[in-house]
């Protein structure tokens, strides 16, 4: 268990944390940073990273644990968070699911598709205040892209029945999504003409 002082400019409060082992240190905001970094409400004390967000800390005190607990199946690489580890994957996949409008080019991540725009094609993302981007539901097996869960659910059952990602969906949502198909198997008409055109 980890204890961790954050403090803000408005409040101080004492967080409890099953993140990493208690040997990594106490997190607090040290006055000299807080001044360097006027945004940050959290810092690393092992390494004086700041952040805005007590969750982004959360995220990031991970790295610097030497336990692993997700690896990579292709080469044994460790990582702290399931996203690094999906990110990282792709680089052995090939899996490229965010594509340039303009030009064509692929990326693993949306963030750099959209520093693409930004750098190459001069197109600044418009998103309003805390407006989140639509969620793109990828096919790490295929590099199928699709616009709900359910989408992806449909073409992984059907494409990839083997799939560890149909082990990993709860059970809940398999069976509402199961019971759908079953009432309108033609939802597996778009997965079809998707896969024939590639």
């Amino acid at each position: 268990v980890l204890l961790a002082k954050i403090t803000s400019k408005s409040t101080e409060r004492t967080c409890v944390a099953n993140l990493v082992p208690a040997e990594l240190g106490f997190l607090q905001m040290p006055q000299k940073l807080a001044k360097s970094t006027p945004s940050a409400d959290a810092v690393c004390v092992l390494c004086g990273k700041g952040f805005r967000l007590q969750r982004m800390l959360n995220r990031h005190i991970k790295c610097h644990s030497q336990v692993k607990r997700h690896l990579c199946t292709f080469c044994g690489k460790g990582f702290n968070d399931t996203f690094d580890l999906k990110r990282h994957v792709r680089t052995h996949t090939g899996i490229r699911p965010y594509k340039c409008e303009v030009c064509n080019k692929a990326f693993t991540q949306r963030c750099s598709l959209e520093s693409h725009l930004k750098k190459i094609h001069g197109v600044q993302q418009q998103y309003a205040y805390k407006q989140r981007r639509d969620k793109l539901y990828v096919c790490e097996d295929c590099g199928y892209t699709g616009p709900t869960q359910e989408d992806l659910y449909l073409h992984v059952s059907s494409v990839h029945p083997g799939s560890a990602f149909l082990k990993k969906t709860s059970k809940k949502l398999a069976a509402v999504l199961q019971n759908k198909l079953k009432r309108s198997p033609h939802l597996l008409d778009g997965v079809f003409t998707e896969l024939a055109f590639r």
